[in-house]
């Protein structure tokens, strides 16, 4: 009987745990592969980590605000899968997938006209199906045609308003869903017609939309000019046959310029605008400088809109750690994935035959016995904390960590030289070698990581060097905040189907807002403390390029400026979201078992800069993606690369990306899956 090959998977983030959920999916896989996952500190997610802090009610505590999309058809099915097989009891908490996710179809652009800042009500329409029980057509022409019935439904509303429209938008839908769904039996003359219609189309909307003061026919005119614009543009730049990378080499505005868009009512607006948003687009954090590639962003906004499942959005009914990783964990420990927490990545070394031959870890916590028991039950329900059980490490270490507040975590730790001046000695390191402690590595660590702990790797991979040095990632913040008033109650309009908000688009920074208050019931209040409402904002962040791991106190400097952002945000900005909070911001809102004066109860409310290598969001600045690797592109013959900064045929920084990078590594390691639907944009 053959050895089983052993896998090393370094990181916990969804590509790590995608990979291991592929990896042992398979009947009879433990004869087959020994699969051990290495990761820092106590907990895995990655940037969909979450924790519960004991001391203030249990209360979830995120990286930032995440929320999933119904278009996410592989994150779906693998969240779907876990549940089914973990087979929580009934009555349990998040005892299914669709207790831990519910529907959301309400969201808010934030328009600025003017002066003012207007709400832009959308209630989204649900779709027949659920997320993750296969995937709609991605191809660029059917999501082309799913525009044109929307455009044209606008235009007729607009009629209906006696806005007079021309007819060149009928006649070109008419033409488009005659054509074969097959974009490549198209003739250039169908394309020509199809072109001048669509051209003529866009000269029929009216010449000053400025002076539309109707926010409904404006709105109405800006997903017409949107529309007629991306589908022009597409047309002439071929992507409906050559995809929509072949336009990857602009900005999204700058292509949409190129192909005439109106700057009020296309290249300007709000949906524009929001898209950058969405995916934290802007170079180091700065609001002045959007950089997001045409074509990812058609391709995101187009399977966004068009090849969702059930509802656009799907909330979490607790923190991404409670609904996500921590069903993640006991299943894959259950099957027999190994976990070593407390290991954190210090270097990765080739060999000359051109495969990894050794990683160097550093072993952060000695335990007390056996292996580290990570979850904690809250009111039922298995979460991660938001710091280590001390009660598991051993006693010295644990007193040093405790009293100097010791971040696992963070690349800048002082843990290290704490750990010398106290025991005169550093942290031990482990050694992982070829052949005996892994076959394959999967290397699930971010690209902002590499050049740091994988320098030997870059220099002899030139695709790996090219990919780090290309591909940008910019730093998060994001602030929450428990309210004793429920949202209904700050001033805010809520659209007609009653749910909480999900806003962007607003001023930055923190441009997104939603209202998170469907979590509240998994927290664990003293009933005297219980808040009303809870509020999530996040928004890329500008700070400094990173210092040298010698600089322990970066991380605080950023948590400051985080703190600082958060508390312009509610001192001069927020009145624009809720009214009732004008003139000056009442500080007595926010829920503070303590019970403190003033702005001194925001002390007891949480905010963090998403600083480290691992925690950034990576970029698809123009030009980018073309860098990306698949999972095997380094060219180390051991080496799977795992991580939304990958080849997916999504290539944008979200966990449905992430999910496919690690079904990616699977595949190449054991052949399963076999397919990974929509990993381009013609292949189903």
């Amino acid at each position: 009987m053959a050895q089983a090959q052993k896998i090393a998977i370094l990181g916990g983030g969804a590509a790590s745990m995608a990979a291991a959920f592929y990896l042992s999916a398979q009947p009879g896989w433990r004869e087959r592969y020994e699969i051990t996952v290495y990761q820092q500190g106590w907990r895995l997610g990655g940037k969909g980590a979450s924790g519960r802090n004991v001391r203030l009610g249990q209360r979830i505590e995120e990286y930032g605000l995440h929320i999933w999309f119904g278009f996410y058809a592989h994150a779906f099915a693998m969240i779907r899968a876990v549940y089914a097989e973990l087979a929580r009891p009934l009555g349990a908490p998040l005892a299914t997938w669709d207790q831990a996710f519910r529907p959301h179809d309400y969201l808010v652009l934030a328009e600025a006209v003017g002066e003012d800042w207007r709400p832009w009500h959308l209630v989204l329409p649900q779709r027949p199906g659920e997320p993750g029980t296969g995937s709609d057509p991605v191809t660029p022409w059917q999501m082309a045609l799913e525009a044109l019935t929307w455009l044209r439904r606008w235009q007729s509303e607009l009629r209906a308003g006696s806005l007079a429209l021309g007819n060149s938008l009928d006649e070109a839908a008419g033409i488009a869903h005659a054509l074969p769904r097959d974009a490549g039996l198209h003739t250039d003359a169908e394309r020509a017609r199809l072109l001048a219609l669509l051209e003529r189309a866009g000269r029929e909307l009216p010449a000053t939309p400025s002076l539309i003061d109707d926010d409904a026919t404006r709105r109405k005119l800006i997903g017409l000019s949107i529309g007629i614009t991306t589908i022009r543009g597409m047309l002439a730049d071929r992507v409906f046959t050559r995809g929509f990378d072949a336009i990857n080499d602009l900005d999204l505005r700058a292509w949409l310029r190129r192909h005439g868009g109106d700057p009020e009512l296309c290249v300007d607006s709000a949906p524009v605008a929001a898209m950058y948003s969405q995916l934290f687009a802007f170079e180091d954090g700065d609001p002045a400088r959007p950089n997001i590639e045409a074509g990812t962003a058609l391709r995101w906004m187009m399977r966004m809109s068009f090849a969702y499942r059930g509802s656009v959005f799907y909330r979490m009914q607790a923190g991404m750690g409670d609904a996500v990783f921590a069903p993640l964990y006991e299943l894959l420990a259950a099957r027999g994935v190994r976990f070593e927490f407390f290991h954190r990545v210090e270097a990765m070394l080739p060999d000359a035959d051109g495969a990894v031959d050794m990683v160097r870890l550093t072993r952060q916590a000695e335990l007390r016995e056996g292996s580290y028991r990570p979850l904690v039950s809250v009111k039922g329900l298995p979460c991660w904390p938001s710091a280590p059980d001390f009660d598991q490490i051993d006693p010295a270490q644990a007193a040093v960590m405790r009293e100097h507040g010791v971040d696992l975590e963070s690349w800048w730790s002082d843990w290290p030289q704490l750990h010398r001046q106290a025991f005169g000695a550093g942290l031990p390191e482990r050694t992982l070698l070829r052949g005996r402690d892994f076959d394959h590595l999967v290397c699930g660590l971010p690209v902002a990581s590499l050049a740091l702990t994988a320098p030997a790797l870059l220099a002899a991979s030139s695709p790996l060097r090219d990919a780090a040095a290309a591909l940008r990632s910019v730093p998060t913040q994001a602030c929450q905040i428990w309210l004793t008033r429920p949202t209904r109650e700050l001033g805010w309009t809520f659209a007609p189907n009653g749910e909480e908000p999900i806003v962007t688009n607003f001023s930055q920074p923190y441009d997104t807002w939603a209202a998170m208050s469907q979590v509240l019931p998994a927290e664990d209040w003293p009933a005297a403390a219980a808040p009303a409402s809870v509020q999530y904002f996040c928004g890329a962040m500008a700070l400094p390029d990173m210092p040298p791991r010698s600089d322990t106190g970066f991380p605080a400097r950023a948590t400051a400026q985080a703190r600082e952002n958060a508390l312009d945000l509610f001192s001069n900005r927020i009145g624009a979201l809720w009214p009732e909070a004008r003139p000056d911001f009442p500080w007595q809102w926010l829920a503070d078992p303590e019970q403190a004066s003033g702005i001194a109860r925001m002390e007891r409310q949480y905010w963090r800069a998403n600083v480290d290598p691992s925690e950034r969001y990576v970029l698809s600045v123009a030009g980018s993606s073309a860098y990306r690797l698949s999972t095997a592109g380094s060219g180390l013959s051991n080496l799977f690369l795992a991580g939304d900064w990958l080849r997916t045929g999504l290539d944008s920084g979200c966990v449905e990306a992430a999910v496919m990078s690690g079904m990616q590594a699977a595949r190449a390691i054991s052949g399963y899956p076999a397919t990974i639907p929509g990993d381009s944009d013609f292949a189903q």
